[in-house]
């Protein structure tokens, strides 16, 4: 093992445990996949960082080995999307500089959280149907509905984010893919972020 691949490791490992000691749907979820002997990292679909600057926010992955693949554009943020084999994608996400990012719900996050900790880790589910059911057994709340109809490229739900100091946090992302597909799709991502904004 190279000492990039080595310490990427443990950068995600560690980021990855913080994130999970302070979501308690990921706790769940992560107590499900170790007690069938899986364990959260194989399903890791992607992780979501959320930034003032991508090109900032990204900086310890790449120096890892990440490299930029797209650009993706919403009405008020955007989002790189960068990749490594072997490793979940990483989407990094910021308001627009100009007047389009007024109304974006990211730098208030960021102000209040910073950009070194996961918003969100999105685990790839076989029937995204079933595991919500499966988690809402467990306690679990989602935001909203599934984003996305049964057969389509991709499907994904939010959990209720978890609150801090009356401010939403981090949340768990459940997302089912089908026909290889490995991209985001800007409509959904946009309806992902409106489900969990302050109210």
């Amino acid at each position: 093992m190279t000492t990039h691949a080595a310490t990427l490791d443990e950068l995600i490992e560690r980021m990855v445990a913080d994130y999970v000691a302070r979501n308690k749907a990921a706790a769940v979820l992560k107590t499900m996949l170790d007690d069938a002997g899986v364990g959260l990292f194989p399903v890791i679909d992607h992780l979501t960082i959320r930034t003032f600057d991508i090109d900032h926010g990204a900086e310890p992955f790449v120096a890892l080995g990440y490299g930029y693949d797209e650009t993706i554009e919403y009405d008020d943020w955007y989002a790189k999307v960068y990749r490594k084999p072997g490793y979940p994608a990483l989407f990094v996400d910021q308001a627009y500089a100009d007047d389009r990012g007024k109304t974006s719900i990211i730098p208030g996050w960021v102000k209040q959280f910073g950009d070194r900790v996961f918003h969100h880790v999105a685990v790839r589910v076989e029937d995204i149907d079933k595991a919500v059911e499966r988690l809402k057994r467990k306690g679990v709340v989602f935001a909203g509905n599934i984003v996305g109809h049964p057969g389509d490229h991709l499907r994904q739900v939010f959990s209720a984010p978890e609150m801090v100091n009356g401010q939403p946090f981090s949340v768990l992302e459940l997302a089912e893919r089908h026909r290889g597909y490995l991209g985001f799709l800007p409509p959904q991502a946009d309806s992902l972020m409106k489900s969990t904004a302050p109210r």
